[in-house]
């Protein structure tokens, strides 16, 4: 029986010390995605898991139900208190059928809702949009309230009818995002259809969606706590399981040190695999948001690269002759392969200005529609560059701290990872939202 006893024992404790470990492995994740991100300005983000800060902005705020605070999203909840007294019968330890009665008490939600907008996160480049449905949210209190059946706020902002057994007592609460609060916020951004401009979404996709009033550092903190804590516990359950088995396996004797070693030794074994093969799936994963952030530009340059056979011919057809349109159209065939970073090949310029220049000097291609299309689809298309390359410029740089700290550098080595190329290009053309947002 105590052998039995023994193994129900440890497996108990090895199984809760794992579930532990599973659980501290999941917020390591959370936190070194978190610590991994560059923070990115609105103005610079393009495709691709972004981390921004600023403050909540809209057009056309929300006015939360409770509070009457303007906000982008609210949750808000009415809760009724109730009482009861319940007879039950039991049997006692003589057999013989009693009754008691005893009260309960609780309270049982009656009301609740929560709206949210889509809002705007505004920093100091500029703004952009988020749609916040399917986000986790760490929003602030606004309202937190309890009201008996006098007060007004009782029926005014509860339901007309009561619950059973109600005790006439009522708890209002609310939580809000308002306007010009500082967010932190981590999610996937993809391009607007109306305008070209990245807006953050949810994605089932992603590792994380998250709209916090925390600071990065907080929501850090936390994930970071949250791990160690879950560490602790599951070094205790393992260390508990073993040394219970060791006291059930023999009772006659003392006891002894040797499970809490091996336990131990055990448990830091599984916890330092765990924790390099976490680090190692957080470089592998930022070392392919790198990958994606450079195939974001390679696909603009080369929508870019399809655009400029048209303009060779619409601004040949006009001044074929002239020194100035020979060098644009130089440049045009120049560029028309794109190349990684650290490649051999063109340094790629924004072209939009060249083709401001020959506007000026050729006053006529105002006049064509052709060329107007075309060169605006080509501005277009640069701020596109702008974005994705201003994004992939910020993964490069992490990237490669990452490779340089320790202890990342060592799991790095075993990866094979190396430092990649910043992408070198100036003078696309790039333009900021235009929103009227709430004072």
């Amino acid at each position: 029986m105590s052998g039995t006893l023994a193994l129900v024992s440890v497996v108990l404790g090895s199984l809760a010390a794992l579930g532990c470990l599973l659980g501290a492995f999941r917020a390591l994740r959370h936190k070194r995605l978190i610590d991994d991100l560059p923070t990115s300005k609105t103005q610079g983000v393009f495709i691709g898991l972004a981390e921004l800060k600023g403050t909540a902005e809209s057009e056309t705020p929300l006015t939360s139900y409770l509070a009457g605070a303007l906000c982008v999203q609210y949750a808000w909840q009415v809760d009724e208190h109730w009482s009861r007294t319940v007879t039950e019968t039991y049997t006692d330890s003589k057999g013989h059928t009693m009754t008691r009665t005893r009260t309960e008490s609780g309270w049982t939600k009656v009301a609740s809702g929560s709206p949210s907008i889509p809002f705007y996160l505004k920093d100091d480049t500029g703004v952009i949009r988020v749609v916040p449905d399917g986000a986790k949210i760490h929003n602030i209190k606004t309202f937190d309230e309890t009201a008996s059946r006098s007060s007004p706020l009782y029926f005014g902002k509860g339901p007309q009818h009561e619950i059973a057994n109600t005790t006439h007592k009522r708890r209002f609460h609310e939580a809000a995002l308002p306007i010009h609060t500082m967010l932190y916020v981590v999610g996937q951004a993809r391009e607007r259809q109306d305008v070209v401009a990245a807006e953050i979404t949810d994605d089932k996709n992603a590792p994380m969606f998250l709209i916090s009033t925390q600071t990065e550092k907080q929501v850090s903190s936390g994930y970071g706590r949250w791990f160690w804590g879950l560490v602790i516990i599951g070094m205790i359950l393992a260390i508990g399981g073993a040394v219970g088995r060791d006291m059930l396996a023999n009772t006659n004797k003392g006891l002894s040190w040797v499970p809490f070693v091996e336990a131990s030794l055990g448990f830091l074994f599984v916890l330092t695999l765990g924790w390099t093969w976490t680090v190692y799936n957080s470089l592998i994963n930022l070392h392919n948001r790198l990958k994606q952030g450079w195939s974001q530009v390679d696909v603009q340059l080369k929508r870019r690269h399809d655009l400029i056979p048209h303009l060779i011919e619409t601004v040949k057809g006009y001044r074929d002759y002239e020194s100035e349109t020979q060098k644009l159209i130089t440049e045009l065939r120049r560029q028309a392969e794109a190349t990684p970073p650290g490649v051999s090949g063109p340094d790629f310029k924004g072209l939009a200005p060249m083709l401001h220049a020959i506007i000026e000097r050729y006053p006529d291609l105002k006049a064509n529609e052709s060329f107007l299309r075309l060169q605006q689809s080509l501005v277009d298309t640069e701020q596109r560059i702008a974005l994705a390359r201003d994004y992939f410029n910020d993964i490069v740089t992490f990237y490669n701290t990452r490779l340089a700290i320790i202890p990342d550098r060592f799991v790095a080595g075993l990866a094979r990872l190396r430092p990649a190329a910043l992408m070198s290009a100036a003078d696309f053309e790039r333009a900021p939202v235009q929103v009227k947002l709430a004072a």
